[in-house]
């Protein structure tokens, strides 16, 4: 079997559409709503730190571009969530082509003071499955809030 990131990309963003669709049904008030069970808050703070997590892993060590995260405050509509998305939408199709590009075998970054490796995919796969975790948060807030969420598994 041939692992194609970038077909398993196209399956993230079209659960994550269903997703955002979704979240875009929730009252305004709901979707910024913090709640201290859940990690990062609310429904808004969760959508930015996953994309957070994609500008830091793909955008800042993968590309190794000096960029600056999205402030979870900057984020307070669905049309502001869909602009950040299309955003980490190009870093992964851009990491993705130079992978390609370059035939990439592994990708340096520092943590605790000391350099650390790891292959292009295992560096995809983390934030795929990042953001899969933090799906399930949200799907998880919304029900806690009073809504029914909608199936936004890969396979549905």
């Amino acid at each position: 079997m041939t692992i194609d990131p970038a077909q398993q990309y196209e399956w993230v963003q079209e659960s994550r559409q269903v997703l955002l669709d979704y979240c875009g049904t929730l009252a305004p008030a709901d979707f910024v709503q913090e709640n201290s069970t859940f990690g990062r808050g609310s429904i808004r703070n969760l959508l930015v730190h996953v994309a957070n997590v994609y500008e830091f892993w793909i955008g800042k060590h993968g590309l190794k571009k000096d960029l600056a995260f999205t402030p979870y405050e900057a984020v307070t509509t669905m049309a502001d969530v869909t602009l950040v998305y299309a955003s980490v939408d190009a870093l992964v199709s851009e990491f993705l082509r130079y992978l390609d590009e370059q035939a990439v075998t592994e990708i340096s970054f520092d943590r605790d003071g000391s350099t650390h490796w790891v292959p292009p995919l295992k560096l995809f796969t983390h934030v795929v499955t990042h953001e899969f975790h933090h799906k399930g948060q949200v799907l998880s807030l919304s029900r806690h809030l009073g809504y029914l969420p909608v199936d936004t598994d890969v396979i549905r």
